[in-house]
């Protein structure tokens, strides 16, 4: 099976406000359970879950997705044998492993391993 596209997210200069906006526009329902500014929201009836928020200091925004895949750093190798570039190595944190890459025309993508994959 293809590995699915599990989680989006949108980051920009004003993570709040960003926040507001999409619940406003959208009624999604944002949660930060880690106190960092980052808004979750969890797997909605239909669709993928994702967050939003503050984008790193110096950074510019983005909206990307994360692929769910076995093993990060494997598919982070094959991306780029294929022509991408690793942008944020494997990253491991308290609920999810992950690593982001741009593909042949600079398009920021994440791969994703949660805990229970």
């Amino acid at each position: 099976m293809a590995s699915p596209v599990t989680w989006f997210e949108v980051v920009g200069k004003d993570g709040p406000a960003l926040q507001r906006f999409y619940s406003e526009a959208f009624g999604w329902k944002l949660e930060d359970p880690t106190g960092m500014g980052y808004g979750m929201m969890g797997q909605p009836e239909s669709g993928i879950g994702g967050g939003v928020g503050q984008a790193p200091e110096g950074a510019g925004g983005h909206a990307t997705f994360y692929v769910e895949v076995d093993d990060p750093q494997a598919a982070l190798d094959k991306v780029e044998s294929l022509g991408g570039k690793a942008v944020v190595p494997v990253t491991e944190m308290e609920m999810v492993t992950f690593a982001m890459f741009t593909d042949p025309d600079g398009n920021l993508v994440g791969l994703f391993k949660g805990q229970d994959s």
